[in-house]
């Protein structure tokens, strides 16, 4: 028996289920979900840092869809949080790395 007490994605007990294995899950509360996500989101950030993989990036963004979610913001209000500040601070996409300031 593998141990894996973590967050896992909606259709993971339909796959599991159809593999012929069994498991045990549990529906979280609220809060514990909320930390789940947290964590879930610290194990797909990781995961990219491992192998700089599209495929990690896209795991790290549904986490960040769901925290919204769970948070009631739209995707569009968090854009327009994340263009706010874009505009206010700039982006990265001069490469600019700051050593010192005096």
């Amino acid at each position: 028996m593998i141990i894996y007490n973590k967050l896992i994605r909606d259709r993971i007990p339909e796959i599991i289920e159809k593999s012929g294995k069994k498991f045990t899950i549990e529906k979280l509360n609220d809060e514990e979900y909320l930390k789940c996500l947290n964590l879930k989101l610290q194990e797909e950030l990781n995961e990219y840092l491992e192998d700089n993989s599209v495929d990690e990036l896209a795991d790290l963004v549904e986490v960040i869809h769901a925290i919204l979610k769970h948070k009631n913001v739209s995707y569009s209000d968090f854009e327009k949080i994340r263009l706010d500040k874009k505009g206010k601070r700039g982006g990265f996409e001069e490469k600019l790395f700051l050593k010192t300031v005096e």
